[in-house]
């Protein structure tokens, strides 16, 4: 399983009414923290009801805290957030 399929799975759970996790390592080659093979940065946007009222710090940690164990294992994460 994929760093991005763990993700769209974990993911589910914030129930979006959009969601896109792109793997965008290949355009860091050469930089700090990418690895062969990709899945070291990732940008996820979303758009659910969950995130409704809070800021987006609040969003933010949601979004860290429901991905988990996931996030150490990556260098970089965009996250583009809506409420929907």
């Amino acid at each position: 399983m994929t760093i991005a399929t763990e993700m769209i799975a974990r993911l589910s759970a914030l129930e979006p009414t959009r969601l896109e996790v792109l793997d965008e390592s290949e355009a860091h080659r050469g930089h700090a923290g990418f690895r062969e093979g990709g899945q070291t940065h990732f940008r996820i946007r979303m758009a659910s009801p969950r995130l409704a009222g809070l800021s987006r710090i609040e969003q933010h940690r949601l979004v860290h805290a429901t991905l988990g164990d996931i996030v150490p294992r990556i260098h970089a994460l965009a996250l583009e957030l809506a409420e929907s």
